[in-house]
């Protein structure tokens, strides 16, 4: 177990009979302490490794900004302990009930709020889960239709560092969200309950930071494996952090590369040619351009270890080619029946 569960609880938010959004509020926390304890880690650990993720902080989107803080000020009463949890939870139903009302093409589902530790800093999870139908047999052999609840396919989920939000007013990454698989508005009504504003551009940040990179492997006296080494040195650091959920630090990334030529790795990226920050979230699809060239178009479509690039594969800028040394074995066999065929 990697977390340690404060509180937890799930609402209900369904359409009544006449269409209207209504919550079914629950009066105490759950009390399975062992199934909330596993269900948490699990989700703690998928959440964490997602890919793409956009990162926030409350904000307001209205001109008088009062209905945007509305939740944001509920959780400060909470952690200043003038409101209870469950009133808190509660409070934060409705507001999303509210908003959902607004909308046409939502049916609902149960809106889970966490309070949990995991390595000194505390978080609150929160996300809008549906419910999934699926056959079982029972003990005299007959079926039986049950319900319950889709953690594999999470799309509306958000997680606030509470000891980032609380100890550094400035920050704008405080606030993690899971982007719909349509880009964020897909999910704007959910950060909208929440008052959230999307604060930094982790994506964005990712690819100066592989330009850096690039830039800085290309400069030095180092030879073909050792500019290698030091991109699979900068891609096992994101990476792992990545993982872990927590930011990539640029010095510490330096650290990793304090032997691959004489300059600094942190002063040559704080030239403000790559107008990086000095610390943002990991972006995995991004980093891959570390360890391969992939590209698609007009029918095409190659990818390959960025290690072959000048060896096995052979770009000729000049004549738009690509020569391929020693091809794949099963696309060899493929083009040998091709070929026979015609």
């Amino acid at each position: 177990m990697t977390i340690t569960t404060e509180h937890a609880i799930i609402h209900e938010i369904a359409q009544d009979g006449q269409g209207q959004m209504r919550c079914r509020l629950r009066p105490q926390p759950l009390l399975n302490r062992q199934a909330v304890d596993t269900m948490l880690d699990e989700l703690h650990q998928s959440y964490s490794s997602k890919a793409g993720k956009g990162f926030g902080f409350f904000g307001t989107h209205t001109e008088d900004g009062e209905a945007n803080e509305a939740f944001s000020q509920a959780l400060t009463q909470y952690r200043n302990g003038d409101l209870g949890f469950v009133e808190f939870s509660s409070n934060a139903s409705q507001l999303l009930q509210e908003e959902l009302s607004k909308y046409d093409f939502s049916q609902g589902g149960f809106l889970l709020l966490s309070c949990y530790t995991h390595m000194a800093s505390d978080y609150l999870f929160v996300a809008l889960l549906s419910a999934k139908s699926s056959m079982t047999v029972l003990d005299d052999m007959e079926l039986s239709q049950n319900n319950h609840l889709d953690l594999n396919n999470i799309q509306l989920a958000a997680r606030i560092d509470l000891t980032e939000w609380q100890a550094d007013k400035e920050s704008r990454k405080y606030i993690s969200f899971i982007r719909g698989r349509a880009g964020r508005k897909v999910a704007d009504f959910f950060l909208d309950f929440m008052g959230c504003v999307e604060g930094i551009n982790t994506k964005a940040q990712n690819k100066s930071l592989m330009h850096a990179v690039e830039d800085f492997v290309s400069s030095s006296e180092l030879t073909k494996d050792e500019r290698q080494e030091c991109r699979n040195r900068v891609f096992d650091y994101c990476t792992e952090r990545a993982n872990e959920g927590t930011d990539i630090e640029v010095k510490d990334l330096a650290d990793e590369l304090a032997d691959q030529g004489a300059e600094s790795f942190y002063d040559f990226a704080a030239n403000g040619r790559y107008e990086l920050d000095d610390e943002f979230p990991a972006d995995k699809a991004s980093l891959r351009q570390l360890k391969k060239f992939s590209g698609t178009g007009g029918g095409v479509t190659l990818s390959f270890d960025g290690g072959h690039l000048g060896e096995r594969v052979i770009y000729d800028p000049v004549s738009d080619t690509i020569l391929i040394k020693g091809v794949p074995a099963n696309l060899k066999d493929q083009l040998d029946r091709r070929m026979k065929g015609e």
